[in-house]
Protein backbone atom coordinates (compact mmCIF):
# COMPACT_ATOMS: atom_id res chain seq x y z
CA UNK A 1 0.00 0.00 0.00
CA UNK A 2 1.31 3.43 -0.93
CA UNK A 3 1.77 5.90 1.88
CA UNK A 4 3.42 9.28 2.25
CA UNK A 5 3.84 10.14 5.92
CA UNK A 6 4.87 13.64 6.95
CA UNK A 7 6.38 14.48 10.30
CA UNK A 8 7.96 17.44 12.04
CA UNK A 9 5.06 19.86 12.06
CA UNK A 10 3.86 21.71 15.10
CA UNK A 11 4.06 25.05 16.84
CA UNK A 12 7.19 27.05 16.09
CA UNK A 13 8.21 30.53 17.18
CA UNK A 14 8.74 33.26 14.64
CA UNK A 15 12.38 33.40 13.66
CA UNK A 16 12.83 29.73 14.43
CA UNK A 17 13.63 26.74 12.28
CA UNK A 18 11.43 23.96 10.96
CA UNK A 19 12.45 20.58 9.58
CA UNK A 20 9.83 18.41 7.93
CA UNK A 21 10.28 14.84 6.76
CA UNK A 22 8.20 12.74 4.41
CA UNK A 23 8.74 9.01 4.14
CA UNK A 24 7.24 7.15 1.20
CA UNK A 25 6.38 3.48 1.39
CA UNK A 26 5.01 1.10 -1.20
CA UNK A 27 6.78 3.00 -4.00
CA UNK A 28 10.30 3.70 -5.18
CA UNK A 29 10.91 7.45 -5.53
CA UNK A 30 14.25 7.17 -7.31
CA UNK A 31 12.92 8.54 -10.61
CA UNK A 32 10.27 10.86 -9.18
CA UNK A 33 10.16 14.54 -8.41
CA UNK A 34 9.44 15.12 -4.73
CA UNK A 35 8.08 18.30 -3.26
CA UNK A 36 6.31 20.21 -0.55
CA UNK A 37 3.14 22.25 -0.91
CA UNK A 38 1.21 24.23 1.65
CA UNK A 39 -2.29 25.54 2.12
CA UNK A 40 -3.41 28.20 4.55
CA UNK A 41 -7.08 28.56 5.54
CA UNK A 42 -9.07 30.25 2.80
CA UNK A 43 -6.17 30.15 0.36
CA UNK A 44 -5.16 27.97 -2.55
CA UNK A 45 -2.56 25.27 -2.23
CA UNK A 46 0.84 26.51 -3.37
CA UNK A 47 4.20 25.02 -4.13
CA UNK A 48 6.86 25.60 -1.49
CA UNK A 49 9.70 23.64 -3.07
CA UNK A 50 10.44 20.60 -5.14
CA UNK A 51 13.47 18.57 -6.12
CA UNK A 52 13.99 16.43 -9.20
CA UNK A 53 15.44 12.98 -9.48
CA UNK A 54 18.91 12.44 -10.90
CA UNK A 55 20.44 15.91 -10.84
CA UNK A 56 18.41 16.94 -7.77
CA UNK A 57 17.56 20.31 -9.27
CA UNK A 58 15.61 22.42 -6.78
CA UNK A 59 12.83 24.94 -7.20
CA UNK A 60 11.51 27.33 -4.55
CA UNK A 61 8.62 29.71 -4.19
CA UNK A 62 9.71 33.34 -4.13
CA UNK A 63 8.34 33.76 -0.62
CA UNK A 64 10.71 31.15 0.83
CA UNK A 65 13.84 31.58 -1.28
CA UNK A 66 16.99 32.17 0.70
CA UNK A 67 15.69 30.61 3.89
CA UNK A 68 14.51 27.21 2.71
CA UNK A 69 16.27 24.03 1.64
CA UNK A 70 14.75 20.88 0.19
CA UNK A 71 16.71 17.65 0.05
CA UNK A 72 16.13 13.96 -0.55
CA UNK A 73 17.52 10.57 0.35
CA UNK A 74 16.50 8.04 -2.26
CA UNK A 75 17.82 5.11 -0.24
CA UNK A 76 15.36 6.05 2.50
CA UNK A 77 12.53 7.09 0.17
CA UNK A 78 12.49 10.38 2.04
CA UNK A 79 12.28 14.09 1.25
CA UNK A 80 13.08 16.85 3.72
CA UNK A 81 12.19 20.51 4.01
CA UNK A 82 14.11 22.90 6.24
CA UNK A 83 12.87 26.45 6.71
CA UNK A 84 14.71 29.09 8.67
CA UNK A 85 13.59 32.52 9.84
CA UNK A 86 10.00 31.38 10.06
CA UNK A 87 7.26 33.97 9.76
CA UNK A 88 3.62 33.91 10.88
CA UNK A 89 2.62 33.85 7.22
CA UNK A 90 4.31 30.46 6.91
CA UNK A 91 1.45 29.02 8.96
CA UNK A 92 -0.31 26.37 6.87
CA UNK A 93 -0.87 22.69 6.38
CA UNK A 94 2.16 21.31 4.58
CA UNK A 95 1.73 18.43 2.14
CA UNK A 96 4.29 16.04 0.71
CA UNK A 97 4.04 15.23 -2.98
CA UNK A 98 5.70 12.61 -5.17
CA UNK A 99 5.17 12.71 -8.93
CA UNK A 100 6.33 11.17 -12.15
CA UNK A 101 5.95 12.96 -15.47
CA UNK A 102 6.18 10.01 -17.86
CA UNK A 103 3.45 9.02 -17.48
CA UNK A 104 1.96 11.70 -15.28
CA UNK A 105 1.09 10.33 -11.85
CA UNK A 106 1.35 11.56 -8.29
CA UNK A 107 0.75 10.80 -4.64
CA UNK A 108 -0.03 13.11 -1.73
CA UNK A 109 0.59 12.87 1.97
CA UNK A 110 -2.08 13.58 4.54
CA UNK A 111 -0.56 16.90 5.54
CA UNK A 112 1.03 18.22 8.70
CA UNK A 113 0.05 21.44 10.44
CA UNK A 114 2.71 24.10 10.91
CA UNK A 115 1.84 27.07 13.10
CA UNK A 116 4.26 29.95 13.52
CA UNK A 117 3.61 32.14 16.53
CA UNK A 118 4.63 35.76 16.76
Amino acid sequence: QVQLVESGGGLVQAGGTLRLSCVASGINVRFATMGWYRQAPGKQRELVADITSGSSTTNYADSVKGRTAISRDNAKNTVYLQMNSLKPEDTAVYYCNVRWNIPRYEYWGQGTQVTVSS
